[in-house]
């Protein structure tokens, strides 16, 4: 990880955090002192399954990927974080090493915060420790419903529910439909519902057949939201 070059657009990301919405400006000028910008490297892992926790991280620019290594040594994906998400607390506020690995999707930005400034910002702020204990909670019902998919769900199911979840939260209405901003590969896609990158590639083409979605490159549109949604139950 490189420390970027200019800080002084800290407190703009910072403000774009969801940890921190509608804290005072004083409480942002504090977290302001106690992170520091750094620039990730497309492909560069930002810590490793066992790693002490020794920081919490705000994503500011970029994505990231939140895996593990199965026992059978295939990767199993548990999330992929967009910008204005904070990842690698819950591991921090247990003081228990790493349990997963984090990766950058892009060439990313993040500002790192060391994990005793962390527990010290969370003990004078009770407001950010409420709203984080709701996040961790939210994360931890999207893991338990990917669980849920791949137990419950066949494969062309998982896959109209992953795209279907990723246009409600990060789709933008046009005229064809609902067009994804995130732009995932089809192995990412493979990781994310416990199949192989094959599998999607096939699946995305007979939805394509269907009318159900638009590719142009890795730009998805879902040209029928309703039909798509109905297919994963």
């Amino acid at each position: 990880m490189e420390q970027a070059s200019s800080s002084s657009n800290k407190l703009w990301y910072l403000k774009h955090i969801r940890l921190f919405d509608g804290i005072s400006s004083s409480d942002m000028q504090e977290m302001e002192k106690i992170t520091r910008m750094e620039e990730v490297k497309k492909r560069q892992p930002l810590y490793l399954p066992g790693d002490p926790s020794s920081s919490v991280y705000l994503l500011k620019k970029g994505r990231v990927k939140i895996a593990n290594t199965a026992p059978s040594g295939k990767e199993v994906t548990f999330e992929i974080l967009e910008p204005g998400e904070v990842f690698g607390e819950l591991e921090v506020l247990e003081d228990a090493p790493r349990s997963t690995s984090a990766e950058a999707l892009d060439d990313t930005l993040i500002c790192v915060i060391p994990r005793k400034d962390f527990d010290q910002y969370l003990a004078m702020h009770p407001n950010v420790t409420v709203k984080l204990t709701k996040l961790i909670g939210l994360r931890l019902r999207k893991i338990q419903s990917r669980v849920e998919d791949l137990v419950f769900r066949d494969v062309p199911a998982r896959l109209a529910h992953l795209l279907s979840e990723v246009g409600k939260t990060d789709g933008v209405v046009d005229k064809q439909g609902i067009r994804l901003r995130a732009k995932l590969t089809h192995q990412e896609m493979a990781n994310l519902i416990g199949c192989s990158r094959e599998t999607v590639s096939t699946i995305m083409g007979q939805f394509r057949d269907q009318g159900l979605i638009y590719m142009d490159g890795r730009t998805i549109t879902l040209l029928k939201p309703d039909a798509l949604s109905r297919l994963a139950f």
